[in-house]
């Protein structure tokens, strides 16, 4: 299959020559985004989703629902899906390609590893490079075939069960990716599935199961937790507000804190607590940041966060803390760079297989900016002397949208600018970061 290479898009980030001020809301929650199109594609009637991430990523989940028999149209901003119940998606007519997704590829493997049907995934280079086997193996389980390339790489080749066994698996690390996938196929068997989480992960998937009219029960056991899916259940059509993606809100939020004089507020950030782990970091590192006007939505808490410049202190963050702030490693690495004192990040395997090696490629950025930086087996330690950092380096993305907003925010932060290879694929996630910096006062070039 041929592919052409996208366009680059490299950019200078310097210190700005104001202090960075403005309110402003961000894209929807990926996260959130991936899910609302899929339970909605599974349920009877039709859902209105508000606040969709219109991010690549997210429209290539809206493509795949389409190619899968579900009737999705966007207009000005509204979204509308009509749903084909649960086990009513029909095969796809053409590979479904899910560009640069692993979130996308992955709870889809759940949805089509349940439906008796043939179908093929592919996606972009980086993600045909990104490991599958997590899922396509407790997959195998409930009766679904997988052929795929070495260590189980795309593209994929899924032969879904006839007759889907429930599922009863224990996560080996802790993976809201692995737990939604499976939660994904086990509503279509029938009986109860049982999946065991080591310690809690970001629970939208069986927040917005409950949403559409599905039985989850939810025990603690120890440091982690046990979910029960009733299976089989008829999901229900009901509208969703999707909040605005607490990973996106760091990138905008950390730049005040950095920049001096700085004061910026993003609005109705979605705030579930096991999502928020950047949050309590940060006021352990005694950030200035607060919040108003909390409020739930669709299941979601959600407030308005507010970030002012301020003098910070390294921390020690706790491997148990990982799962909620598995995205922002790369910008609380940038954060670290500025602060007084070692910051160690502690158990961070998890980021080696992320759109890129994520850990390797922090630690670059950081040492392009002059930081000494070290990575002792999955710790990732940053030596903050409290000033900026020198700067003046260039950032490797490596297409990793994570890593090219961190190097921009670095760039803001540090004495001299720091270049950044490529951020066209900042719009898989964040579409329009640029120009929005640059409302609040950046100086991209």
């Amino acid at each position: 299959m041929h592919e052409s290479a996208p366009s680059t898009r490299p950019l200078t980030a310097r210190r700005p020559a104001a202090a960075l001020t403005g309110s402003l809301s961000v894209p929807g929650d990926k996260s959130i985004s991936h899910r609302a199109l899929m339970f909605a594609g599974l349920a009877i009637g039709r859902t209105q989703i508000t606040g969709l991430l219109e991010g690549e990523d997210v429209l290539r989940t809206a493509a795949a629902m389409r190619a899968l028999g579900a009737e999705v149209t966007q207009t000005g901003g509204i979204w509308q899906v009509w749903g084909r119940g649960v086990g009513g998606l029909t095969e796809p007519a053409d590979v479904l390609d899910m560009g640069n997704s692993g979130t996308a590829a992955r709870l889809l493997c759940g949805l089509l590893a349940s439906h008796p049907m043939f179908s093929v995934m592919t996606g972009d280079a980086s993600l045909r490079r990104r490991p599958m086997k997590r899922v396509t193996d407790p997959l195998s389980a409930i009766g679904a075939r997988f052929a795929a390339r070495e260590g189980g790489r795309l593209p994929l080749a899924i032969e879904g069960a006839t007759d889907p066994l429930p599922v009863a698996y224990r996560l080996p690390v802790a993976s809201a990716q692995v737990k939604s996938s499976l939660l994904l196929a086990g509503l279509n068997a029938a009986g109860h599935s049982v999946i065991e989480e080591p310690e809690p992960t970001r629970d939208h998937s069986e927040n917005m199961l409950r949403h559409f009219g599905a039985t989850v029960d939810v025990e603690v056991d120890g440091a982690g937790r046990i979910i029960t899916l009733h299976g089989q259940p008829e999901l229900k059509a009901a509208d969703i507000i999707v909040p605005g993606d607490p990973s996106s809100a760091a990138f905008p939020l950390a730049s005040a804190l950095l920049v001096p004089g700085s004061s910026v507020t993003v609005t109705n950030v979605g705030l579930n607590k096991l999502r928020a782990g950047l949050f309590a970091t940060l006021a352990e590192m005694g950030a200035d940041i607060t919040i108003a006007n909390q409020r739930t939505e669709g299941g979601e808490p959600v407030g308005d966060l507010t970030a002012t410049y301020g003098p910070l202190r390294a921390v020690d963050v706790p491997a148990h803390r990982v799962p909620s702030m598995i995205d922002e490693y790369p910008i609380l690495a940038v954060i670290a760079a500025s602060a007084v004192g070692t910051t160690r990040m502690r158990g961070l395997n998890e980021l080696r297989v992320k759109e890129s090696d994520r850990l390797a490629a922090t630690a670059a950025m950081l040492a392009q900016a002059g930081v000494r930086v070290e990575i002792e087996d999955d710790d990732l330690l940053v030596h903050g002397t409290g000033a900026p950092p020198a700067g003046g380096g260039l950032v490797v993305t490596h297409m990793d949208h994570r890593i090219a907003m961190s190097g921009l925010v670095l760039g803001l932060s540090a004495a001299a600018p720091m270049a950044v290879d490529d951020t066209a694929f900042i719009d898989t996630s964040f579409p329009g970061f640029v120009d929005l910096m640059r409302h609040l006062g950046a100086d991209f070039r």
